[in-house]
């Protein structure tokens, strides 16, 4: 194994001829069946969106940049929507030594696994609530530098535009996963994708990335808050 970069510990590897992302634990215990690899958590890009699109910046040239537009640094806050039973969000909470992942999840039975995960790790606040009423965990939230979002609901720019409204910090990060299916079904992909994403309001649009051959008829759009006047 060659450790190719360490960008704000998102770090690049050649493991066994194959790119990879890996997050370094305080302690390196497998969350999800992930290979341990000199104290690293390998990333996989096909259980986790946000590891396909960083593996697919890598390979354009501009992980950095990405990186640093979604303030992956160890002091962030982050409020992650859809956390299911952790996966991502472990990762997430390996980076941020010092910040915190608000994790909001709908499913009771998703929040028992998350539960878990929370018993090994002070830097996960989990919130069994409704991303789109988020209203409702405001009294435990603050400020947050990223808004990640991977819900399948049908509104699910207007769910991002919510909650950014509420807790991102201007000139915060947005990044939304468009599931297309889960919005229209019957509908060409790239037509719900692109009208998802007008549907986007009050933040400036940076890239938006199809997620093949990790996901089919998925994008990932990287979003800033606009400057409030």
């Amino acid at each position: 194994m060659h450790i190719s970069e360490n960008l704000s510990g998102v770090y690049v590897l050649d493991f066994f001829g194959e790119t990879r992302m890996a997050t370094r634990p305080k302690v390196p215990v497998p969350v999800y069946g992930e290979r341990i690899a000199e104290g690293l958590r390998i990333w996989d890009p096909r259980r986790s969106k946000l590891a396909a699109l960083l593996i697919k910046s890598w390979l354009a040239g501009g992980l950095g940049d990405l990186v640093k537009m979604l303030n992956l640094r160890p002091d962030s806050k982050v409020l992650y929507l859809g956390a299911a039973t952790g996966t991502t969000v472990s990762h997430v909470s390996d980076l941020l030594s010092s910040g915190l992942v608000y994790a909001v999840e709908f499913s009771p039975r998703s929040m028992r696994d998350l539960f878990s995960l929370c018993q090994s790790r002070d830097n996960i606040i989990p919130l069994l609530e409704d991303a789109s009423l988020p209203e409702r965990y405001a009294p435990f939230l603050e400020p947050v530098d990223l808004v990640y979002q991977d819900v399948a609901q049908r509104n699910q720019a207007q769910i991002a535009c919510r909650n950014a409204a509420l807790y991102l910090k201007s000139g915060g990060a947005l990044v939304l996963m468009i599931k297309a299916r889960s919005v229209d079904v019957t509908a060409d992909p790239k037509d719900v994708q692109k009208a998802e994403i007008e549907r986007l309001e009050g933040v400036e649009v940076i890239s938006v990335s199809d997620l093949r051959p990790y996901y089919q008829d998925h994008w990932a759009v990287v979003a800033r808050r606009r400057d409030q006047a």
